[in-house]
């Protein structure tokens, strides 16, 4: 009978044992900052000049393909003649002239042009072959498709921010008084956002901002130029649904704040910035404030 008791014990204990290392095993990873993906390619806005004399000019298979993407090999306007060697590696990226854009907000056009060109980021290079006027290199790594004409630059590695410590999000934080800008447009022309969105902020270098930087996002209820879907003065009336013994403006009301995120890139007027956090859908036109 004691051996039998035994045996059951031990077999607990094992049991137990195994269970708890299993836990350990399938313990969730501790995300410590933005993946290289977002770092990588999420594009940026500047309004200074991105050199555009080494391009990317054709590749393999051009007589049906019209793009190439991870593992192809692609034929860019340096060679030899320019000290290009084997095992150099370059950016690419391209100006994004996509013309289909409807303006989200009353003033998005004109503080996009003020912020500069916006760029796609397409991928990296390492050329594989060298010849007296013209490189070949291969994609190693994609984020876009590369066509014709797109810009090849020297490779730079980007700085990787940490996230900041895990904290309780404050719901109603109150102003903190540091410059206050607009979510302007988003990565692929979104102009609705949430967790893990890439947006352009329409603060830079020029005004403080670094890279590890955070960005508190809010909004307020009844303004004018605000482009979320909603009904004419529903700050203080909606047909059918009561209204407030008297009429409200936008600056009667608390601010909604909406969320936050980190800088992972930055310009003189321009910053890239990966949303950490969303309590609800954010859009183009919502406020930001340094943190």
């Amino acid at each position: 009978m004691r051996a039998k008791i035994a045996g059951l014990s031990l077999a607990v204990m094992l049991s137990a044992t195994a269970g708890w290392a299993q836990e350990i095993r399938t313990a969730p990873k501790v995300i410590t900052a933005p993946d290289y993906n977002m770092i990588n390619c999420s594009g940026f806005v500047t309004d200074q000049k991105v050199p555009d004399e080494f391009r990317l000019v054709s590749g393999e298979q051009s007589n049906y393909k019209l793009t190439w993407t991870s593992g192809d090999y692609v034929y860019i306007n340096r060679g030899q003649d320019k000290g290009i060697r084997a095992g150099d590696r370059f950016l690419v990226v391209r100006p994004d002239d996509y013309v289909g854009d409807v303006p989200w907000f009353k003033w998005q056009e004109k503080l996009m042009k003020a912020m500069g060109t916006r760029y796609v980021d397409a991928g990296q290079l390492r050329v594989v072959n060298v010849q007296p006027k013209v490189s070949v290199a291969q994609i190693i790594f994609s984020c876009n498709y590369m066509q014709r004409g797109d810009y090849v630059l020297p490779y730079q590695e980007r700085t990787t921010p940490p996230f900041k410590e895990a904290a309780a999000f404050d719901h109603f934080a109150p102003v903190s008084g540091k410059p206050v800008a607009m979510v302007v447009n988003g990565k692929d022309h979104m102009a609705s956002y949430g967790m893990n969105s890439a947006v352009y902020i329409n603060l830079g270098t020029n005004q403080g901002v670094k890279i590890g930087d955070y960005f508190r996002i809010f909004r307020y209820q009844g303004t004018a130029a605000e482009t979320v879907p909603q009904t004419k003065d529903y700050q203080f009336m909606m047909y059918g649904f009561g209204s407030a013994p008297q009429r409200y403006s936008w600056n009667d009301l608390p601010r909604e704040v909406l969320g936050e995120g980190i800088v992972i890139n930055v310009s003189r007027n321009s910053s890239t910035v990966m949303i950490t956090l969303s309590s609800s859908a954010i859009y183009a036109g919502d406020y930001t404030e340094l943190e």
